[in-house]
């Protein structure tokens, strides 16, 4: 029985959760493939939708290679760092992609959910990959930790897009639908 016993279950929910979404994500995309894209919006798709799948994803595969049959818990923590590290350039990079975009002026909650959470979270993957030799038991708590905020992050981001194109899309029809009463010619 290795350190990594037990956590079946939990990266199993986790996992299936995080591929679940994103097969929602790709449901939702579709249906909003239609709605008129601003110039730029490609800009601020790579900013704030793409990150949204890579989070999943990197929950994803956390899952599976935490669930490999690994003898030790060494090679599942190069793995995971790994992971966490390229993590950490790739929040890095987001929050460039944040600022260099002009179609959509972040908030403050976009900033706390579309780059320093990720960025904690990679962390969190990396940190734990170099104190997981001397402190297994906690080093796992602290993957499941990110692996959590990446899914909550992932979900309050596709959540935020999602309600985002609604209302700015209705707000721009009723805009339009009013404008058009007013010029009847």
């Amino acid at each position: 029985m290795t350190v990594l016993s037990g956590w079946e279950n939990f990266y199993v929910i986790v996992g299936s959760s995080a591929g679940a979404l994103i097969g929602l994500q790709f449901v939702v995309m579709t249906l909003i493939a239609d709605i008129p894209m601003r110039d730029g919006a490609a800009e601020a798709g790579n900013a704030f939708g793409t990150p949204t799948i890579v989070h999943f994803g990197a929950v994803l595969l956390l899952s599976g290679l935490l669930n490999a049959p690994w003898r030790d818990v060494v090679p599942a923590a190069i793995s995971w760092g790994i992971l966490g590290a390229a993590g950490v350039v790739y929040a890095i990079l987001i929050t460039r992609r944040m600022r260099s975009q002009n179609v959509y002026q972040p908030e403050l909650e976009d900033w706390i959910f579309h780059s320093v959470l990720p960025l904690v979270a990679y962390a969190i993957l990396t940190i734990a990959a170099f104190t997981a030799s001397a402190h297994p038991r906690g080093s796992l708590f602290a993957v499941a930790a990110a692996s959590m905020f990446l899914l909550f992050d992932g979900i309050h981001n596709a959540w935020d897009a999602v309600t985002y194109h609604v209302y700015s899309q209705r707000k721009k029809q009723h805009g339009a639908e009013a404008q058009a009463e007013s010029n009847p010619l």
